[in-house]
């Protein structure tokens, strides 16, 4: 009836109350269990051959790597790092998911993948609106973010090579706005053949 967690305080509390000759009994178990252990573990390893070690090991490698990787991005979460911004693609999906037909949400990805494919440029042109200003509300966000990381002493957390913005001119902008769009679309797929997958 108890639950885990109450449960777990009981017991807790049941050890700290244990004389350490009743204690004594539970260790030497343990030591026992762990020489077990350490010599199971020295037979498995010298069963391996030299490719199934050397793949263990970078098993256990990506393993902590992607630990390091959650524990560092929880810290931002946190520290309240800002989202980044949305794109045009994903400001249309967020509006239009739930009434997009599919039965699975990958199904209902290439769906609404496929009408912005159809979306002439004037069509998409609010979405890519609304995504320039989400940018700028991550611009000024992360700036104002990493001048208070500085004033904490957590240098290590800002950017290195800040993001100089460039002048454009009206000719560069609009060459640009169709490669950008195209990159994010094809990145777009690439997700969607994986959810596929």
């Amino acid at each position: 009836e108890m639950g885990n967690v109450e449960l777990v305080r009981k017991i807790a509390g049941a050890w700290k109350e244990l004389p350490a000759s009743q204690k004594q009994v539970y260790e030497d178990a343990r030591k026992a269990d762990w020489q077990k252990y350490q010599q199971q573990l020295a037979t498995y390893k010298a069963q391996l051959t030299p490719a199934q070690a050397a793949a263990l090991k970078e098993e256990r490698r990506r393993r902590l790597a992607k630990r390091r990787l959650f524990k560092a991005r929880r810290e931002l979460t946190v520290l309240g790092k800002p989202k980044r911004p949305r794109s045009g693609f994903n400001i249309f999906v967020s509006e239009n998911f739930k009434d997009s037909a599919g039965i699975s949400p990958a199904a209902k990805m290439k769906q609404l993948f496929d009408s912005w494919q159809k979306l002439s440029t004037t069509q998409k042109q609010p979405y890519l609106q609304l995504a320039e200003d989400d940018k700028v509300r991550y611009e000024n966000e992360i700036k104002s973010w990493e001048a208070k990381m500085v004033e904490l002493g957590r240098e290590d957390l800002v950017r290195s090579g800040k993001q100089k913005t460039k002048k454009k001119t009206p000719e560069t902008a609009k060459k640009a706005e169709p490669a950008k769009a195209s990159s994010r679309e094809k990145k777009a797929k690439l997700k969607l053949k994986k959810s596929e997958e």
